[in-house]
C-alpha cells in the first residue's frame, strides 16, 4: 500500500477560499492530510469581496486530490465562531498538526502610493483586522490543540519575506504594516511553540497567478504567459499551488524545527527540498525582483525559474 508524506495529520487552513490559501489546501489533501478548510464564502453566501470561489470547492478539490476536504464556514474576526471551529476538530479528529494562517481578503481595500494623510482611515483599519488580527485570534485557539503534540507546525502566509520588507516600503503604511506584523507573528509563534517541540515558519509566496490576478490580466493559467503584454515581469509568476508544495514539504520534513521563526520564500525551500511548480520550474520572485526588475534591466527569467 502505498502511503502519502501526511497520512494521519490534521490541518487548517485559515482562508482557504481562493489563491495561495485553497492551493496550500489541495496540496496537503494531495499529501494525504485530512483539511478543514476554512472561509467567508460559501454555497450559503458570499463574503463582501463578492466573487464566486467558495470554501465547500475547495473541499471537494483536497478531497478529488487524495485527502480529506472538511468546509466550514467562518470569519476569523469572530472569535466565537473560531472557538467553535477548533472544538469542532479537537472533538472529530482529537489533533492539529498543521495550522495555515492564511486568512487575507483585504486587496479592495487598499490605497497604492498614497502617504498616510490621503488614506482613508476606515479601510486601513479594517486591513489591519483582517490581516492580523485574524491570525492572532485563530492561533489564540488553535494552538492549544496543536501543542498536544509534539512536531506541530504553524505557517504565517504573507508577502514579502522579513529580509525584503525590512528594506522596500509596499506601497501603503496599512499593508506594509499588515505584511511586516504576518511575519514578526511567526517569530512570536516559534518563540511560544519551542518548548512544545513545535515549530512555526514566516512563508511567502511570489508573485502568485490567483484567480483575481488571472482576472486582471485578462488572462487563464493555460494562457498566462500572454500577461507579459501587460506586464513583461510576469514572466517570473507561480501558481499558488508552489507555496502550497512549500507548506506541504516543511510539513513533511522530521526536521522542521531547523526553520523555526525563519522568514523564507516558497523560491527559496524549493531550492532546498527540490518540489517544482506545476510546470516543473522553480520561480525564485524575490531574487527576481532585486536583480532584475530592480535593477532595471529587461524582463528575462532565465536563471531564475
Amino acid at each position: 500500500m502505498t502511503t502519502t508524506p501526511l497520512d494521519g495529520k490534521v490541518a487548517l487552513v485559515a482562508g482557504a477560499t481562493r489563491g495561495a490559501g485553497r492551493q496550500i489546501a489541495i496540496q496537503l489533501g494531495a499529501a494525504g492530510a485530512t483539511v478543514y478548510a476554512t472561509g467567508r464564502s460559501s454555497r450559503a453566501g458570499r463574503s463582501e469581496l463578492d466573487r464566486p470561489e467558495t470554501i465547500e470547492e475547495t473541499a471537494e478539490l483536497v478531497t478529488a486530490a487524495g485527502g480529506t476536504g472538511i468546509a466550514v464556514r467562518v470569519d476569523h474576526l469572530v472569535p466565537e465562531q473560531v472557538r467553535d471551529l477548533v472544538a469542532r476538530i479537537d472533538a472529530e479528529q482529537g489533533r492539529l498538526d498543521v495550522l495555515v494562517n492564511d486568512v487575507w481578503g483585504a486587496d479592495p481595500l487598499i490605497t497604492w502610493d498614497k502617504p498616510v494623510w490621503e488614506q482613508p482611515l476606515e479601510a486601513g483599519f479594517h486591513t489591519l483586522r483582517l490581516a492580523v488580527d485574524t491570525h492572532i485570534v485563530t492561533s489564540h485557539f488553535a494552538l492549544p490543540l496543536l501543542i498536544r503534540r509534539p512536531g506541530g507546525l504553524v505557517v504565517e502566509i504573507g508577502d514579502g519575506t522579513r529580509a525584503y520588507n525590512d528594506t522596500h516600503y509596499r506601497l501603503s503604511v496599512f499593508y506594509d504594516l499588515a505584511k511586516v506584523s504576518v511575519t514578526r507573528l511567526a517569530y512570536s509563534w516559534g518563540h511560544e511553540l519551542a518548548p512544545h517541540g513545535c515549530t512555526a515558519v514566516a512563508l511567502t509566496p511570489g508573485w502568485i497567478r490567483s484567480e483575481a490576478m488571472l482576472e486582471h490580466f485578462g488572462v487563464t493559467e493555460e494562457t498566462w504567459r500572454d500577461g507579459a503584454a501587460k506586464d513583461p515581469h510576469f514572466v517570473i509568476s507561480e501558481t499558488p499551488a508552489f507555496v502550497g508544495r512549500a507548506v506541504v514539504a516543511l510539513a513533511a520534513d522530521a526536521d522542521r524545527a531547523r526553520w523555526n521563526q525563519a522568514s523564507v520564500s516558497a523560491g527559496e525551500l524549493a531550492q532546498v527540498y527540490g518540489f517544482t511548480d506545476l510546470d516543473g520550474s522553480r520561480p525564485d520572485a524575490f531574487r527576481y525582483l532585486s536583480e532584475v526588475v530592480e535593477a532595471d534591466r529587461p524582463a528575462d527569467p532565465t536563471g531564475y525559474r
